[in-house]
């Protein structure tokens, strides 16, 4: 079996960004305005009013200051409170296409690589903005790539089960260099009325290339020495918008239909899940948390992460051990250790040890343990 290596990543930044600020004070207008509309209801029981929330308690609850954005106008304003994205024609490059191209050519330049190079494409990310014809051929048209490509969702471990599918791939001889893209457009999915969950997310798109150990030119690669995932069914964060609600007369931007999530179970539950994981994925290799130089950990919520690193150290883990870049980007489902990973990983030096870990809906989680050449 082929030695399989990271030899490359890229990253794309929206050029727009939301402060918890702007973000707040946007919010408590919608809930006066609302509040003032449904007065009646409200009054007699039928509604609940909506509370207002705070900048302070948004970076308490998540460690989020502000996040980036594909398209800004139509967030804020109070009567619309989503972004404003205009239609695109079925012959233009469509949003997710656009953004992950520009990461995928990004990654190509630090892997030194082209577009001949690579046999195959997969986008691998939370949400696609359609079903067919994939994203991921869409983006091998505007590459000019040979070979083939495929969508594929696994919620916020949607980054690292990509790569666990093109690592088999190159292993088994069955193609020389793979893209792996994951561009996260998730503003549209959230639900900018609901104060436990409308400051969580933000935009931006990442890629890695994976290839061969025989044929990496790059300075900066890392040999992957395995892989490790599991699943357990869950139903404390769910996405419900699609293409059945057509057929239900349900309404179908309604509350339940966006993002939402049952936040303490989440966190009760998938720490100790994450922590038994890279326990356990670690001990494969006879290596122990300490043994680590870098943690590439999914950037959902700074608690999380703290929490993790405690169970896994017995103490909290630095952000030189585990970079934290959630504060200027919050969750951006799962390119968030990618992030950490393309920021954070010129400074190790040659055998040093390191894993990227993404943990999310599903209950899924996904982890690869590398090691710098």
């Amino acid at each position: 079996m082929q030695q399989v290596v990271i030899s490359g990543s890229g990253l794309w930044t929206p050029k727009h960004s939301i402060s918890n600020e702007e973000l707040i004070n946007s919010y408590n207008d919608y809930a006066d305005y609302y509040n003032e509309q449904n007065k009646t209801q409200i009054d007699s029981g039928q509604l609940s009013a909506k509370p207002h929330s705070s900048a302070e308690f948004v970076e308490k609850a998540s460690g989020i200051k502000s996040r980036y954005i594909f398209e800004k106008k139509g967030v804020l304003d109070i009567h619309r409170m989503r972004p404003l994205l205009p239609c695109r024609a079925d012959n233009e490059l469509s949003q997710q296409a656009e953004i992950g191209l520009e990461a995928a050519q990004k990654a190509l330049a630090s892997a030194n690589k082209t577009a001949a190079d690579i046999d195959a494409i997969i986008v691998a990310c939370a949400y696609t903005q359609r079903s067919y014809p994939a994203i991921a051929i869409e983006i091998q048209e505007a590459l000019g790539v040979k070979g083939f490509g495929f969508d594929m969702l696994v919620a916020c471990s949607a980054a690292t089960f990509g790569m666990h599918r093109a690592y088999e791939m190159v292993a088994a001889g069955t193609a020389r260099a793979i893209l792996v893209i994951n561009p996260e457009l998730v503003s549209p999915q959230i639900d900018y009325t609901d104060r436990d969950s409308h400051f969580i997310f933000g935009d931006v798109a990442t890629a890695v290339v994976l290839e061969s150990a025989e044929t990496v030119s790059s300075e900066h690669a890392y040999n992957i020495l395995s892989t490790r995932a599991m699943t357990q069914y869950s139903n404390n964060i769910r996405s419900n918008f699609g293409y059945i609600t057509h057929a239900t007369d349900e309404d179908p931007y309604g509350p339940d239909k966006l993002f939402h999530q049952e936040g303490r179970k989440v966190f009760k539950e998938v720490c100790p899940l994450a922590a038994q994981h890279i326990t356990e994925h670690l001990a494969a290799h006879e290596l122990v948390p300490q043994d680590l130089r870098r943690w590439w950990l999914h950037q959902a919520n700074i608690n999380m992460n703290t929490l993790i690193s405690k169970r896994l150290l017995g103490r909290e883990a630095t952000t030189d051990e585990a970079p934290v870049v959630l504060d200027t980007y919050a969750n951006t489902a799962s390119a968030g250790s990618v992030i950490a990973f393309n920021l954070h990983n010129h400074d190790l030096q040659r055998g040093d040890y390191g894993i990227l870990c993404s943990f999310g809906a599903g209950y899924s989680i996904g982890s690869l343990l590398v090691q710098k050449r």
